[in-house]
């Protein structure tokens, strides 16, 4: 594992990707993935239902195929979803985790870490070494929205962790997507979230405007 300053690794951050940045990152694996593009961060809930895992599973192939990076925080659940779908599909994948590099969390994930770490890239703000506390992981997510182009949430509840991610996207001026089924789900953040720059991804393709990516396939309804 290697550290670097996150500017060196990133390249030159504006000044509110400065305020909020780490100053240093901790990497293991291909770490030329941070030098390409597309990155797009799925994340979601620890309990998805069954047509959560549907939808992740089906966003990653279209991901995957348009060439995408998915990022995603190693957690489970959808997480782990984003992880396993996008390797069994031969794209990339990057794990931003809340532990040092040299820990664990979850512990059932501990293959699928060694697993990105050997074929793919984890990366954490938290120095080997250093102790695990409940605040690693929303930190893990403001690091997850700053190094993906755009962040989608695939299914969470009120007061989920994963709705720090979409909030520090929206602090970094990233783009965020929230799949159609939250927005009808009458749940009430999907509403403040669009209130303050989220869009609501029905389809690829207003996902694909926002990337730099070339080639839009037919839209797919999520």
């Amino acid at each position: 594992m290697a550290g670097a300053s996150t500017s060196e690794l990133l390249g030159p951050l504006n000044a509110v990707e400065q305020k909020y940045a780490p100053p240093m990152l901790w990497t293991l694996g291909d770490v030329g993935l941070l030098q390409h593009h597309p990155r797009v961060a799925v994340v979601g809930t620890r309990h998805p239902s069954l047509e959560g895992e549907r939808r992740a599973r089906r966003l990653v192939k279209e991901l995957v195929g348009h060439g995408a990076i998915v990022v995603s925080g190693l957690a489970e659940g959808i997480d782990t979803i984003a992880h396993t779908q996008t390797m069994a599909l031969d794209g990339r994948t990057i794990a931003v985790i809340g532990t040092p590099i040299d820990d664990v969390f979850p512990k059932a994930n501990a293959a699928l870490q060694r697993q990105i770490g050997e074929g793919h890239l984890l990366v954490s703000e938290f120095a080997p070494g250093s102790s695990v506390s409940k605040g690693n992981f929303p930190r893990r997510n403001r690091t997850m929205a700053l190094i993906a182009d755009a962040s989608v949430i695939v299914e969470a509840g009120e007061g989920s962790g994963t709705l720090s991610q979409g909030w520090e996207a929206l602090r970094l001026g990233r783009p965020l997507f929230l799949l159609k089924s939250l927005v009808e789900s009458g749940l009430t953040w999907p509403r403040e979230m669009i209130d303050h720059g989220a869009f609501v991804l029905a389809g690829m393709d207003e996902l694909l405007r926002v990337l730099p990516t070339d080639g839009i396939r037919e839209a797919v309804a999520f």
